[in-house]
């Protein structure tokens, strides 16, 4: 009955040694690394500004590409027709 008492007392005892340990490393932040943070989300800032600036062109391109290949749909469309319409043609 004493051992586990005394077991029960040296683990509570210990386990505030480890916590105060591990709290005392807790200072906080440095102003270096507060500076380093704040360079971090300005550059997070900057990147998500420059790719959502990409992403609005590669709408756009995908845009251009869409209505060209439209056109080209359609010269191909008036090629073909322009081909039956010349074998009609008596020789």
């Amino acid at each position: 009955m004493k051992l586990t008492h005394v077991i029960k007392h040296s683990s509570i005892v210990a386990s505030f040694v480890v916590a105060t340990a591990f709290m005392s490393g807790c200072g906080g932040l440095s102003d270096t690394q507060i500076n380093d943070l704040k360079n971090l989300r300005a550059d997070v800032s900057t990147l998500q500004t420059q790719a959502n600036s990409l992403k609005d062109q590669r709408s756009s391109l995908e845009k251009e590409i869409a209505d060209k290949n439209a056109k080209l749909e359609q010269c191909n469309k008036e090629k073909e027709e322009t081909k039956a319409n010349l074998d009609k043609l008596p020789k």
